[in-house]
């Protein structure tokens, strides 16, 4: 199953781990020799994500988990701990999009879910992985952001927000944490298909207009999750030890341009 052995020896957290990008990276990081922790709420994606990487050859355990419950953060760490003895990565990968309205509709609920899921539950990981990350004086950290945290028209105000709060707690803790060589860094996925944007995927096929899907990026297509999993595992392993406090985007080249392809000036 393994590849290049990029991560042998050490041992994966990976949230929002039953679907799409987290899905994809876990399969990605057993083949480079991780040992995985996964978690979702989703059970059932979840086992299925646990069954195709043990099926490769892979070594995984999970833990049904809400990120926005500090309790059940925390439990899935120290999971980790006792099963492997070791955290070298964490991967912030679980987010919602929340609910899509205009901003007088928007819910005082709707926010505080969007935020507890996509800002602390990242904050609640660190929090409990930090110490032991310290204590061994290393760790990579790699927090899934969006383009919509880096310009707008690319979600909704709570899941935009939320990106943008999550970047630049990615850059404040790269600051906190530096000095302990620990790197904390950040993806921002373009237009990609996974279980969260779904119904955007097909309401387009419905129509019949799956061909304007990425069509204002500069690659003039959507991504695949393995696409931005490889940005993960890059950031995750050594092979990025110089980089930290970083907010990479995934996205086709849609964030290089402020005009639509083949407008500029």
């Amino acid at each position: 199953m393994k590849e290049l052995g990029r991560l042998e020896g050490k041992v994966a957290v990976i949230t929002g781990a039953a679907d799409g990008i987290g899905r994809a990276a876990a399969v990605l990081f057993a083949k480079e020799g991780a040992k995985l922790v996964l978690a979702d709420l989703n059970e059932r994606g979840l086992q299925e994500t646990l069954d195709l990487v043990c099926r490769q050859g892979g070594k995984a355990v999970g833990q049904k988990t809400d990120v926005s419950i500090e309790s059940e953060v925390k439990a899935l760490i120290d999971l980790a701990l006792q099963t492997y003895s070791q955290i070298d990565i964490l991967c912030n990968n679980a987010g919602i999009t929340g609910a899509i309205a205009g901003l007088e509709e928007q819910k005082e609920e709707d926010w505080r879910r969007v935020y507890g899921v996509n800002v602390l539950g990242a904050v609640f990981a660190l929090k409990h992985v930090a110490g032991h990350m310290q204590a061994r004086k290393k760790g990579s950290i790699v927090n899934t952001a969006s383009v919509a945290g880096i310009r707008s028209g690319a979600g909704g105000n709570a899941y935009s927000a939320s990106k943008a709060a999550l970047i630049n707690f990615t850059q404040t803790a790269a600051c906190d944490l530096g000095a302990d060589h620990i790197r904390v860094n950040a993806v921002c996925p373009g237009l990609i298909e996974t279980g969260m944007t779904r119904p955007i995927f097909d309401l387009a096929r419905e129509r019949g207009k799956e061909e304007k899907l990425g069509s204002r990026c500069e690659l003039r297509r959507y991504g695949r999750p393995e696409e931005v999993a490889y940005a993960i595992l890059f950031l995750a392993s050594d092979e990025a030890s110089y980089i930290t406090g970083q907010a990479l985007p995934v996205d086709g080249g849609n964030t290089a341009s402020l005009n639509l392809p083949g407008m500029k000036f």
